[in-house]
């Protein structure tokens, strides 16, 4: 869990950085306001944009590191056999 959490928080970083440059660029480009555009830019972009970036990045990065160990096995792990192959399944006939 503390796995996934940290991977989780990596994401969120990276994803702060990333949603943050892209929303100054867009605002800069979009923004109609003459006056203080660079400032209207540098503000929605890191209180909106940043934080709405992390936050999904989060989830991202959570549910990513949580695949593969869903039956308790360890990123180096072989994958399980399928239940075909075990001599618990039934077969017909």
């Amino acid at each position: 869990m503390m796995r996934r959490l940290g991977i989780g928080l990596l994401f969120a970083a990276g994803g702060y950085l990333v949603a943050a440059v892209v929303g100054y660029v867009l605002i800069g480009q979009v923004s109609s306001n003459a006056h203080d555009r660079s400032v209207e830019a540098a503000m929605t972009s890191l209180f909106v944009f940043g934080p709405l970036g992390a936050l999904l990045a989060f989830i991202v990065g959570f549910v990513r590191a949580g695949r593969g160990s869903a039956a308790g096995s360890k990123p180096g792990d072989p994958a399980p056999e399928s239940a075909a192959a075990s001599p618990n399944s039934r077969h017909p006939g």
